[in-house]
């Protein structure tokens, strides 16, 4: 059973279009499980109906529920279809009690601010960044039967709380969005020996696996993509400067500037969000006005830069070009719509639930770090 302060939530719907407003989310019950029984009569479907419906023995049926991953995968989509047209639901404390593992993984995102009022709230609603992970985690981990459950932490001792109920079996591992530099939270993982996996490098090496995209490789087929459209006098709009994936970008974009001919980028900080990019489009331009280039590290940003760009009565890409970083829902968003730099998210989410996976099967496994390599998508905006 899982403690009150977790929450878990229809987390697949911010995968798709509109679906950050329709996630619903409840706290778990400590006082005991609900029953959603039609009468006190019926016969509940059980494992011996889904197996003479799927065609299997029974211990099948119970390994692919069980999530024990040494079955075809061809039988796990039988089985578990043949869940779904009978309605069969597991026991879930049956089977923890059986296989010593909840059926439950966590995704912490882990920020710099507290998030006790609500966990629910501001950024995981309002970046696209998060629909994705959610949307690559469930391709992964769903054929298994495991369950996600969001936890929000700020505090410090939030931090130390979620690794406590970890250790107390609250979930079996966590696939952690880390989004501050100082974040303590990879480090207290490895310490307590959880099973955990990171997206994103984390800032300072830590023995925990990581999955990634080759941020500096990205950021370099931008600059190489403005200057192949003529663009002379290009600027930046960074990240953070103090998180990794913000600072792999912005060096890349300008080692391969100079690289082609542009030793000076002129640029300016914002925080990945709308309103930092068009804020930092305006300030760019108010030194730079002769700009006719510019990279910006987000597409959220980007799209704010954009916005900034039309009442500014700068035409895009006549006057100035602009390229963005993630390929999200806001490049297609944006007007006109935007060239980015895509990072394949989804895969590396999935990734990510497969090698926490690995962990949870094989608790003295070697970490390791998976890079992806992103690719350039060319749109009006350039």
């Amino acid at each position: 059973m899982i403690s009150d302060g977790w929450r878990t939530a229809s987390l697949l719907a911010l995968a798709s279009p509109g679906g950050r407003r329709a996630l619903s989310a409840r706290r778990f019950d400590t006082r005991g499980p609900t029953r959603d029984v039609t009468t006190d009569n019926a016969r509940l479907p059980t494992l011996e109906d889904v197996a003479r419906l799927a065609g299997v023995s029974r211990a099948t049926v119970s390994r692919v529920i069980n999530g024990i991953r040494n079955v075809n995968p061809e039988l796990h989509e039988v089985v578990w279809n043949a869940v779904n047209a009978t309605g069969y639901v597991a026991n879930r404390a049956a089977r923890s009690l059986v296989t010593r593992r909840t059926g439950t993984i966590a995704l912490v995102v882990s920020d710099s601010e507290s998030h006790d009022d609500d966990p629910f709230m501001s950024r995981f609603f309002s970046d696209p960044f998060f629909g994705r992970v959610v949307g690559g985690l469930m391709s992964a981990l769903r054929p298994a039967g495991i369950q996600l459950a969001l936890q929000l932490v700020g505090a410090d001792q939030a931090r130390g709380q979620l690794v406590g109920d970890l250790r107390q079996g609250q979930a079996d591992g966590s696939v952690v969005l880390s989004l501050h530099p100082g974040d303590t939270l990879p480090q207290l993982l490895a310490d307590a020996g959880l099973a955990g996996v990171v997206i994103g490098r984390p800032a300072r090496p830590v023995p925990i696996s990581h999955v990634d995209v080759a941020n500096d490789r990205g950021a370099a087929l931008a600059a190489e993509h403005l200057v192949s459209r003529g663009r002379r006098r290009v600027g930046m709009i960074t990240g953070p400067i103090d998180v990794p994936a913000s600072v792999d970008r912005s060096a890349g974009f300008r080692a391969a500037m100079a690289r082609l001919g542009q030793s000076f980028v002129p640029s300016v900080i914002g925080n990945f969000t709308h309103e930092s990019g068009e804020r930092g489009m305006r300030e760019l331009l108010a030194d730079n006005p002769d700009l006719d280039g510019v990279f910006v590290a987000n597409d959220l940003m980007a799209q704010g830069g954009l916005a900034a760009l039309h009442e500014l009565g700068r035409r895009v890409p006549d006057e100035i070009a602009v390229v963005g970083f993630d390929d999200s829902s806001a490049a297609l968003a944006a007007r006109p719509q935007l060239t980015t730099v895509r990072q394949p998210l989804e895969d590396m989410a999935a990734e990510a639930a497969r090698l926490l996976m690995a962990h949870i099967d094989n608790p003295g496994r070697e970490t390791a770090a998976v890079v992806f390599e992103p690719t350039l998508v060319v749109r009006a905006s350039s």
